[in-house]
C-alpha cells in the first residue's frame, strides 16, 4: 500500500504562479519542471531580474503546494499515522 502511495505521489502535479499569473510553473513528483509559461509582455530588455525573481517565485509556489498535495496523499495512503512517525520523511 505504501509502494502504491508513493507511485501515486510521483504523479502528481502542482502549479505554481506569480505575478499575477504572468509566470506560471507546473512541478511534477520528485519535483521535475514539467512546464513553464511567461507572460510575453515581460520578455523585454532590462526585465531580466524581474523574470527571474517571478520564475523564482512561482517555483517556491508550486513546490510547496505539490509538497502540501504529496503530504495529503501520504496521509491517506496510511490512514493519517504518517504524522505518528517521528522524523518520518518522503523518500525524495
Amino acid at each position: 500500500r505504501l509502494q502504491e502511495a508513493q507511485e501515486k505521489m510521483e504523479q502528481i502535479t502542482a502549479e505554481g504562479s506569480s505575478g499575477a499569473g504572468m509566470v506560471k510553473l507546473t512541478l511534477k513528483g520528485k519535483g521535475e519542471l514539467h512546464g513553464l509559461t511567461i507572460d510575453p509582455s515581460l520578455l523585454t530588455p532590462g526585465d531580466k531580474e524581474m523574470v527571474e525573481d517571478l520564475v523564482k517565485a512561482a517555483h517556491a509556489d508550486a513546490r510547496r503546494k505539490l509538497e502540501d498535495a504529496q503530504a495529503e496523499a501520504m496521509k491517506n495512503a496510511t490512514g493519517g499515522l504518517g504524522g505518528m512517525l517521528p522524523g518520518f520523511k518522503l523518500p525524495f
